[in-house]
C-alpha cells in the first residue's frame, strides 16, 4: 500500500527529519499533529492510529477540530506541524454531496480521476450504491439520499484504502439516514478499506464503528472499542451502556436513564404549555441530547440497525 506523508517530525536523537514510513501495520499514523488558525491551536499534539480495514468513528462537540483533522488526512490542508502518514489511495465524502449541476451523474462520479476513464467505470460504482439507473440524470433531479449515494460512488470509484466520511448522513431525514448507514456498512464489508467517520451522532458511531474516539481540546481524549456483534440494535443492553458512557464523556445527559419515571398530570400540563410557547422550527436541547446527537441535529429512530456482519479478517 503506497503512502503519502504530510509534514514531518524531527528526530532529536539523530538530528534529522524522519517520516517513520517504516511503521508498518497502520493505514493511518498521526504523531504530534498541530494545526493552528490565527495563533490558536485547533489541533494540538494529536496522535492517532487506524488499522487497515478498521472502521473508526470520531465524536466531539462542534469546533473541537474533527473536520479539520479529516481535511488534513485527506491532504486538503497541509499547513501543519507533526507527522501524518496516510494511504496514497484515499477518498472523502462530505455532508454536502457537492455535485456539479452542469454534469450528468456519471460524469460527476468520474470528476477528478486521472486519464479519460470510460462511462462504464462510473456506472459500476453507481450500481454498487444502488444508483446505476440514475447514471444519466442531472444532479438537480436527485433526492437527498440519491445525491449522497452519488457522492459516495465518486469516492468509491477511486478504490480507496482509506475512506473519509465527514458527517455524510447529517442532512438526511431519519429513514434515509438508516438506509445510507446500512449501505456504508455493506460497502465497508465488501471493500475492506479503513474508514474514518466524523459524526455528532453517538448512536450512529456505535452502530457502525469498531472503535469510537472522542476529541477534546485538539486531541483524542477518549476511546472505546465497540465490541458488539453485528447486526447491532439500539435495544441491546450493551449498546445502551456504551451509549451512556460516551454521552457522559461528551458532557451530555442520557435521558434514557429517566424513562422509568411517569410524569403526573400537572407536569404534563406544564410541559404542554411550554411546548405551545416554543418556536416550532427550533429543536430543543433536550430533544437533541435524547437522540444521542452532540452539537448537531438528529432524528431519533429507535428501531434502526446496522444490518451487516463484520468484514472477514
Amino acid at each position: 500500500m503506497a503512502t503519502d506523508v504530510h509534514g514531518s517530525v524531527t528526530d532529536t536523537e539523530q538530528g534529522r527529519q524522519v517520516t517513520r514510513a517504516g511503521l508498518s501495520g497502520s493505514a493511518v499514523r498521526v504523531g504530534g499533529l498541530v494545526r493552528s488558525f490565527g495563533g490558536r491551536a485547533v489541533i494540538d499534539g494529536l496522535d492517532l492510529s487506524i488499522q487497515p480495514g478498521e472502521f473508526v468513528a470520531l465524536l466531539g462537540r462542534s469546533g473541537c477540530g474533527k473536520s479539520t483533522l479529516l481535511r488534513v488526512l485527506a491532504g486538503l490542508d497541509q499547513e501543519i506541524d507533526g507527522e501524518v502518514l496516510v494511504p496514497r489511495r484515499k477518498a472523502v465524502a462530505f455532508q454536502a454531496p457537492r455535485l456539479m449541476p452542469w454534469k450528468r451523474v456519471w460524469r460527476n462520479v468520474l470528476l477528478g480521476l486521472p486519464g479519460r476513464p470510460e462511462r462504464e467505470v462510473a456506472v459500476r460504482a453507481l450500481e454498487e450504491v444502488g444508483l446505476g439507473h440514475r447514471a444519466d440524470a442531472w444532479p438537480k433531479t436527485l433526492s437527498g439520499g440519491e445525491a449522497q449515494r452519488a457522492s459516495l460512488a465518486r469516492a468509491l470509484v477511486r478504490e480507496p484504502d482509506l475512506l473519509l466520511l465527514d458527517e455524510p448522513f447529517g442532512a438526511l431525514d431519519a429513514l434515509t439516514r438508516i438506509t445510507a448507514q446500512r449501505l456504508v456498512a455493506e460497502l465497508w464489508q465488501e471493500r475492506g478499506c479503513a474508514v474514518l467517520l466524523v459524526t455528532h451522532d453517538v448512536e450512529e458511531a456505535l452502530l457502525l464503528a469498531d472503535r469510537a474516539l472522542v476529541m477534546e481540546d485538539g486531541r483524542i481524549a477518549y476511546e472505546t472499542t465497540v465490541d458488539l456483534p453485528r447486526p447491532r440494535t439500539l435495544s441491546d443492553p450493551r449498546f445502551g451502556a456504551l451509549r451512556a458512557r460516551l454521552l457522559d464523556r461528551l458532557g451530555v445527559e442520557d435521558e434514557d436513564g429517566e424513562e422509568g419515571e411517569e410524569p403526573d398530570e400537572a407536569d404534563e400540563a406544564d410541559e404542554a404549555d411550554e411546548a405551545d410557547e416554543a418556536d416550532e422550527g427550533t429543536e430543543s436541547a433536550e430533544g437533541s441530547e435524547g437522540s444521542g446527537d452532540v452539537g448537531g441535529e438528529s432524528e431519533d429512530v429507535r428501531s434502526r440497525t446496522a444490518g451487516v456482519s463484520p468484514a472477514a479478517a
